[in-house]
């Protein structure tokens, strides 16, 4: 993984918990990172958002926090300053519905609590790499969930042996 400089990065928090947002800020810090904003609900992050147009968001989810209502707003409400904004989803959840939902939903990386500097550093890299393009299609508009630049081809990739022996094998994975 390559150094990025993110020193001049501006960073949003939208965390209703006190003691998560002061670790998230601390680590932001010795990250380099300045910038910092933060908001205790999904209501007033989106205000945050509004007015200080960060470079990079960072929403909590869980129970009785609406990080996914949040990150709708920013992807697809007419008062977004940046539809495009790089939102990581940190949660505690990490069953693998919840990283789909939050993915369908337009998130750009997922950090499953509890989360460590080299963690978060990590998505902030694959972010700053990938530079993924965003897709609109009928009820999605998020960055692109393909993770592999392969080219697209016409051509069936499945054989009808591997379809035979999909069909007789549950457990196989597509």
């Amino acid at each position: 993984m390559k150094n990025f400089d993110i020193t001049k990065l501006s960073v949003l928090i939208v965390e209703k918990h006190p003691p998560m947002r002061s670790m998230l800020r601390g680590i932001l810090r010795e990250l380099g990172i300045q910038k910092i904003y933060e908001a205790l609900a999904p209501e007033s992050g989106f205000e945050t958002f509004v007015q200080k147009s960060p470079d990079l968001v960072l929403i909590d989810w869980g129970p009785d926090f609406d990080g996914i209502r949040l990150l709708d707003q920013i992807r697809s409400d007419e008062e977004s300053v940046n539809l495009f904004a790089p939102v990581i989803m940190v949660t505690a959840y990490g069953e693998l519905e919840r990283v789909i939902e939050a993915r369908d939903a337009g998130m750009t990386e997922y950090l499953a609590k509890p989360v460590s500097a080299k963690r978060l550093y990590q998505r902030i890299a694959v972010i700053a790499e990938s530079n993924r393009s965003f897709v609109r299609i009928s009820e999605f508009f998020g960055p692109d969930r393909r993770r592999k630049n392969a080219a697209l081809s016409t051509k069936e990739r499945r054989t009808r042996a591997s379809a035979t022996n999909d069909s007789h094998d549950k457990s196989s994975v597509a």
